[in-house]
């Protein structure tokens, strides 16, 4: 099971048709490129990537565009041993991360692509807990937690074990998670089930009935049927994230920026050029069919102008 779009038909055919009839892509002849664009890093930035490269490769069959998702840490680690040309993060890149990047000679370009509403996911037969605030998150998530059951939460919940899912320590979701939740960045509890993929934690909520886990807004739009959003109260009341609460940021503190780095250096080979280009200038069609909330079209523009200029142009 893997997260795709909601509906990307229509938006990809008229970026296809936008290609097929030169477009605004650029005046690279696309039909004469050709290598390999290599990206990994974040699985909540997956969808995206995978949307985009998808499209590029339709419009531009030379072109081979690899996507991994060993989550933001293990992206930024390839990134700054030079083995890929662009990461994918779910957070900024760490200080310590940047200097690796420098030391390694590897000039970069942060940019963002998306609106993200990290979500607190429950087994749809939970029939109690509808709202949960920061603290009660903290209790349950914190490093050193004595939280075992549904009740140690709240009274009036059943004295269940409550299971837990949630990404793998290289995830930026995780980093966020424990930093906005918890006060520091990697602070939790051990004892939970982990994984760099979001769909095997789709899978482990939905086969759980007791289960509490957190990842991306766009998995739980792809698995709706089988999972149950939490409300989460950051003070404000209960608000569960929605494509409406993530635009307007009433969804918070959990709303949150998602990111590519691009490599300067890959840059000067066309076919990285031209699929950063295109990711840029159809990213407001093909955002929103990932799940994800688009930027304002003037901030992908702002954007590519720092591209083109990072590329010399």
């Amino acid at each position: 099971m893997r997260v795709r779009s909601r509906s990307l038909g229509a938006a990809l055919v008229a970026t296809s048709m936008l290609a097929a009839c030169g477009g605004d892509a650029g005046e690279t002849d696309s039909s004469a490129l050709s290598g390999e664009v290599v990206i990994d890093g974040s699985s909540t930035v997956f969808p995206v990537a995978e949307a985009v490269a998808e499209e590029f490769q339709i419009a531009n069959q030379g072109v081979r565009v690899s996507v991994g998702f060993s989550g933001s840490g293990g992206g930024f680690k390839r990134f700054c041993a030079g083995e890929i040309d662009i990461a994918n993060a779910s957070r900024p890149i760490k200080q310590s991360e940047a200097d690796d990047c420098a030391a390694a000679g590897i000039e970069f370009t942060e940019v963002s692509v998306a609106w993200d509403g990290l979500s607190v996911i429950a087994n749809p037969a939970n029939d109690f807990a509808q709202c949960l605030t920061t603290g009660e998150l903290a209790a349950i998530w914190g490093p050193g937690s004595s939280v075992t059951t549904w009740r140690d939460v709240r009274a009036e919940w059943p004295a269940e074990e409550i299971r837990l899912y949630g990404p793998g320590t290289d995830s930026g979701t995780f980093d966020y998670f424990t930093e906005t939740i918890n006060g520091e960045g990697g602070a939790s509890r051990p004892d939970f089930q982990a994984s760099e993929d979001d769909n095997i934690l789709v899978q482990g909520v939905s086969g759980d009935r007791y289960a509490l886990g957190y990842f991306g807004y766009a998995y739980y739009i792809e698995n709706a049927n089988n999972l149950k959003l939490i409300a989460v109260d950051g003070g404000s009341g209960c608000v569960a994230p929605s494509d409406e609460t993530i635009a307007d940021g009433s969804y918070a503190p959990l709303s949150r920026p998602l990111f590519v780095y691009v490599k300067h250096q890959a840059l000067s080979r066309p076919e990285v050029s031209a699929y950063v280009d295109f990711m840029l200038e159809n990213a407001s069609e093909l955002v929103p069919a990932t799940g994800y909330h688009a930027l304002d079209e003037a901030d992908y523009q702002a954007s590519l102008s720092a591209i083109t200029q990072a590329a010399g142009g």
